[in-house]
Parts: structure tokens; C-alpha cells; sequence
């Protein structure tokens, strides 16, 4: 009953029951909307939910063997991975202490047996919507606005999550820090429309280079972008700070208002706790942008190890 499917792009409906005829009611009015999961236990949920292709929602059986309902929604709820995915109860339990138990434990609805499968349905639909959009504010809260990269408070988050792991494995890792030269003259003298442009050009060739999954683009601020390169030794920090260089100037981006050259271009900076890996980030970020004030005071266009 498991939709395997790889190229299925609905969205997944696990559905938890010790009851079989109970898991086939529900997977047959919801199968036509939803891939469905299913699980007769509440130790098989919870693997469910917390592996790497998680339910976008749960409908949660509270009587079963084992761990029941309760339990299973409250480790849900504990863990900052499972935590986001709504539970609906669908249960034989009506009284309304038990109701208000479900959903103080987190859960965001409450649904009595016998069930009627259109209010299922209906509620099923209702909370899903609810959940995409709040999945799209949290990513977009993680997003530039203009440049589609990600912003300063998604650059500071994963910084935090990486410092955390780089010293747990005693790995090093890099940090870039670069902006456009003489991007306000440019602002002054061809508008902040072509402005706006000319950011959206740089993050694009910048997003060529970036290709690694666990590396990080952020829009830093302004005309300032950072990067974090986590396992990256010095030597190889160097070297994708020239590939960034190189993609923004290979652009050919008009710039007459520049003292550099006549089309846009960058000044890098980076930082490696290579030789440190005890430092703190903070610290190596200040060493990053200190770096870039030394390719920018020896004549911009260029990479500077801090």
C-alpha cells in the first residue's frame, strides 16, 4: 500500500494504525491526492517520520500497542526535525479531556471514530495547505529577496550549525568574504534598477561556482556576499575565492564609473581555521573581512588571505 514511487511529486500522508482495515479506509479516500505511507505501530512511525523522506503530514491512531498516539506525538513534537509536520489525531477516543490532551501535546487537529471520510478529507486538505505555506515563509525567510541566494540570517544560522560540527569532527573550514568595487558609483550613475541588475548577475555567476552541497552563497549585505566552505583546507579557499573572482569578470558587466576596470568586478577576502581549528567564528569572520579590506586597499580586483 506503500506508494513507492520515485517521481511521485504529491505530497506524502503517513497514516498510523495498529488496525489494517482502519489504515485501508483512509489510504483509499486519500490515495487520488497523496502518496501515502503507513505504519501499524508507533515505532515504525517515528522511523517514518524521522527518515530522510519524511510525511508532509500524519494521521495519528492514539490506542495501540506499544507506543501509543500520545507518546508518539510528543517524541515528534521534542524533535526540531519532526517537529513541524502536523499531526491530526483520528481516534476512538471522544471525551473531551482526551481531545484537549491530543492537542495540547501539539497536535492541530482532533478527529473522533466513526469517522465521515468527506470531514476527513476536508480537514486533511485544510491542514496541508496550511503546512505548504508555512514551509514556503520559512524558506523564504531563509532567501534574498532579489538574489534568490540565501540572506545574512541563513548565512549566520548554518555558520552556527557548522562551527558546532567542524569542532565535534576536528575538521577545518573556510569563510569568503567579498563585494562589488565601486558599486555605489555604479548605483549614482546608471540608477538602482541596473543596480539591482548587476546584483542579480553577480549572485548568478557567483551560484556557478558554489556547487557543493554543504557549501553556502549568502547575499551578505548591500553588495557584500559571503561564503562558507565547511572541510575546506586553505589552499583549496584560495582557489574557489580566484574561481569567484574569475566568473564576475568573465561577465563583462559594464562598469565606466569604476577606477579598476571598465566592467564590474570583486575584491575577495578569505579565512581558514587550518592552522586553528579551535578558533571561533567570529573571529575567523573578522579575519575574512579584514582580508577583503586588504584586497580592496591593494587595489581591488583581487584575493587576499586574512
Amino acid at each position: 500500500m506503500v506508494d513507492n514511487t520515485l517521481n511521485d511529486e504529491r505530497h506524502a500522508i503517513l497514516i498510523v494504525d495498529d488496525m489494517t482495515s482502519n489504515i485501508q479506509v483512509l489510504a483509499n479516500a486519500l490515495q487520488d491526492d497523496y502518496r501515502i505511507k503507513v505504519a501499524t505501530s508507533g515505532e515504525r512511525a517515528l522511523q517514518i517520520a524521522q527518515s530522510a523522506s519524511p510525511p508532509d503530514l500524519i494521521l495519528l491512531d492514539i490506542m495501540m500497542p506499544g507506543l501509543d498516539g500520545y507518546q508518539v506525538c510528543k517524541q515528534l513534537k521534542s524533535d526540531p526535525k519532526t517537529s513541524g509536520i502536523p499531526i491530526i489525531f483520528v481516534t476512538a477516543l471522544s471525551e473531551v479531556s482526551d481531545e484537549e490532551k491530543g492537542l495540547n501535546l501539539g497536535a492541530v487537529d482532533y478527529i473522533t471514530k466513526p469517522f465521515h471520510l468527506p470531514i476527513v478529507k476536508a480537514r486533511v486538505r485544510n491542514h496541508m495547505s496550511l503546512k505548504l505555506k508555512t514551509d514556503l515563509l520559512e524558506e523564504l525567510s531563509h532567501v534574498d529577496g532579489l538574489t534568490h541566494i540565501a540572506n545574512r540570517r541563513h548565512f549566520n544560522e548554518v555558520l552556527d550549525k557548522e562551527a558546532r560540527r567542524i569542532l565535534r569532527l576536528n575538521q577545518p573550514i573556510s569563510l569568503i568574504m567579498l563585494d562589488i568595487d565601486y558599486f555605489k558609483p555604479f548605483n549614482d550613475n546608471y540608477g538602482h534598477g541596473l543596480g539591482d541588475e548587476c546584483l542579480t548577475q553577480v549572485a548568478k555567476a557567483l551560484r556557478s561556482v558554489i556547487k557543493r552541497p554543504g557549501d553556502l552563497l549568502a547575499r551578505y549585505g548591500g553588495e557584500e556576499f559571503a561564503v562558507i566552505l565547511p572541510e575546506t583546507p586553505e589552499q583549496g579557499a584560495l582557489k574557489v575565492a580566484e574561481d569567484l573572482r574569475a566568473a564576475v569578470e568573465a561577465m563583462h558587466f559594464a562598469h565606466q564609473y569604476s577606477e579598476v576596470a571598465d566592467h564590474v568586478t570583486i575584491s575577495v577576502g578569505v579565512a581558514s581555521n587550518e592552522h586553528d581549528q579551535g578558533q571561533c567564528m567570529h573571529s575567523l569572520l573578522q579575519r575574512a573581512d579584514q582580508a577583503l579590506y586588504q584586497a580592496k586597499k591593494a587595489g581591488r580586483n583581487q584575493v587576499k588571505l586574512g
